[in-house]
């Protein structure tokens, strides 16, 4: 039954670091020095499993002239497990800017090299372990003593890593915390218990743990860096308003000063809600209310129709408005439709904006008579090198990312063009 349980265990650990080591190749959201240490440590686990089983097979089922064969594969099982504890100081170091001229460093070589010695002893002494003439595997009365380094070991890499646990956050910390305990706790059972390899399925395992904690981390850490890059464009972008358009519409402005003060002076209001609008963007985190970027556009377009006098015709059928969206996500379609869709040799441009509840939660549409998009540049769209805006791709990456909402774009049946945004309904008000 012994044998049974052990050759389980074995086959456990073996199974869980090559799924480890298969999930590590396979994780795209880790940084290079995080891969390759759990590369070379889930490398090392194999090899000491492996060990293990062939010590296992050699012992249990082969005769007394696989002898040495059993000796070896004790050896090596040995010193590949004691590798695992100087990997993780280099990791700790490496993490916290530290030089391998520490002395958390020195401690832990002089250890493993005291017990890399004892190990060495035992293959001409039979006091530490012995493997018999019958390729038997026998404990000798100082066989606590092989054990006592790698206790060592990993007390001062609990020591130095508690010493230097600001370096790490919550998710790391527990991480460690599981490798570096649960291995404990397994070797001193190993120590007065006989016959079950405690030993071998503790180490296995608080490596997994330990290294799912590291790729939860990881994924969160690069899903929050993906939302600021994100954040961070959207401000480039609003600060990298097409200068063009400020300039046309500062000089309509002082035209109108002389022939029509009225119209100049609602044009700077509306100019002006734009402008603030658009700055404010800039520091808003999360969600707005629909109503808010629903007066952004209206600005906006309140701006172009005063240069594009009859050319552009807008209509509204915005009843549903109880909802959040992004800020800067109805307008730069809007924009975008102007952009593309004012032509002088076509007719003049209408701008249908609608509104509804779906069972989903809110979906917006934006209509456009302009000129047919291609197929292909559906959710492609982006900005202008020469006139940088912000493009629709941008929007949809915002949209996916901050509220789970997505963008379409389709042709229009009678010409033009039809945005779709939906969002859903966990962030309607």
């Amino acid at each position: 039954m012994t044998d049974m349980i052990n050759f389980a265990i074995v086959v456990a650990g073996i199974t869980i670091s090559i799924l480890g080591m298969v999930m590590t190749f396979r994780a795209e959201h880790m940084s290079r020095q995080i891969k390759t240490f759990f590369i070379c440590m889930f490398s090392v686990i194999i090899l000491y499993t492996l060990s293990d089983l062939i010590s296992q097979i050699s012992l249990v089922f082969l005769g007394p002239e696989y002898r040495k064969l059993s000796k070896y594969a004790v050896f090596f099982e040995s010193l590949f497990s004691s590798l695992l504890m100087p990997m993780l100081t280099i990791y700790i170091l490496k993490k916290c800017a530290k030089t391998l001229k520490s002395s958390l460093f020195f401690l832990v070589n002089l250890m493993w090299f005291i017990y890399f010695a004892l190990l060495v002893w035992t293959q001409f002494t039979t006091l530490i372990y012995r493997v018999s003439e019958e390729n038997v595997y026998e404990r000798g009365p100082l066989y606590p003593l092989l054990l006592l380094p790698p206790v060592l070991l990993m007390v001062i890499n609990i020591i130095g890593f508690y010493r230097r646990r600001e370096h790490f956050n919550n998710r790391e910390q527990q991480a460690f915390w599981v490798f570096l305990l649960l291995p404990v706790a397994s070797m001193l059972i190993q120590m007065f218990s006989y016959g079950i390899l405690f030993i071998v399925l503790g180490t296995s395992i608080s490596a997994f743990i330990m290294f799912l904690f590291i790729l939860d981390d990881q994924v969160e850490k690069s899903v929050n860096q993906k939302i600021e890059i994100g954040e961070q464009q959207l401000r480039i972008r609003t600060l990298q308003m097409r200068p063009h358009f400020i300039y046309n519409t500062m000089t309509n402005i002082y035209y109108l000063c002389e022939t029509d003060p009225r119209k100049a002076k609602s044009i700077i209001g509306d100019f002006t809600k734009y402008l603030r609008n658009n700055f404010s963007a800039v520091v808003k985190q999360g969600l707005i209310p629909f109503n808010d970027e629903l007066e952004h556009t209206r600005s906006y377009l309140a701006v172009v129709k005063a240069r594009y006098e009859n050319r552009i015709y807008t209509e509204y059928d915005t009843e549903y408005t109880s909802f959040c969206l992004p800020p800067l996500t109805l307008e730069p379609i809007v924009e975008n439709a102007v952009k593309h869709g004012l032509d002088p040799e076509l007719s003049p441009l209408h701008i249908l904006i609608r509104t509804k509840k779906t069972e989903e939660g809110a979906e917006i549409i934006v209509e456009n008579t302009g000129a047919d998009i291609d197929p292909e540049e559906e959710i492609r769209i982006k900005s202008s090198e020469k006139e940088p805006h912000i493009g629709l791709e941008n929007v949809a990456d915002r949209l996916k990312s901050l509220c789970g909402g997505k963008l379409m774009m389709s042709p229009r049946r009678n010409g033009g063009v039809v945005v779709t945004m939906t969002i859903p309904e966990q962030k309607s008000l």
